[in-house]
């Protein structure tokens, strides 16, 4: 239950986080046009070079990886599929990432970037199966009640 409530509040801080990051006004004269052709920016980035290349997909993979730890620990279950939860948070996290994008639409200087939906996607899932498959495994030897110690009773020698 403790796992749960902390797993809930610290997933609505990062919720409020990532809004008050991704969707502040910025003031610039112009702004880049949308990029709707997946990999574009990707390919984009890599051309810059490796060091700053890293740094902006780094950027885009740990946008919103928190979630895919948040999701599952405020969700609570500890018996459930391993492929089911990976497919749930990971449906979530691009549902969240998709969400920012259409809102950025509306925010002066933002714009929207396929490229950021798949690398926050595969940020949510790397985290997912990075941590919680050990955390639920752990969390579960936990929760097994150990029994009593077992005692061999005393039978008395034959005569």
């Amino acid at each position: 239950m403790v796992v749960r409530v902390a797993g809930f509040v610290l997933l609505l801080a990062h919720l409020l986080l990532v809004a008050w990051v991704s969707l502040r006004p910025r003031d610039v004269a112009w702004v880049t046009a949308p990029n709707t052709i997946p990999l574009h920016g990707i390919r984009a980035d890599l051309a810059l070079g490796g060091a700053e290349a890293a740094r902006l997909i780094g950027e885009g993979l740990l946008f919103l990886a928190p979630l895919g730890v948040l999701l599952p620990m405020a969700d609570g279950r500890l018996h459930v599929s391993g492929w089911a939860s990976l497919t749930r948070t990971t449906a979530a996290g691009a549902l969240v990432s998709l969400a920012v994008e259409l809102l950025q639409t509306a925010v002066p200087g933002q714009v929207v970037d396929v490229d950021s939906v798949l690398l926050n996607t595969t940020g949510v899932a790397l985290a997912h199966l990075l941590v919680v498959p050990a955390c639920r495994s752990r969390l579960r030897r936990a929760e097994r009640p150990q029994g009593a110690t077992p005692t061999i009773s005393r039978v008395p020698i034959a005569p």
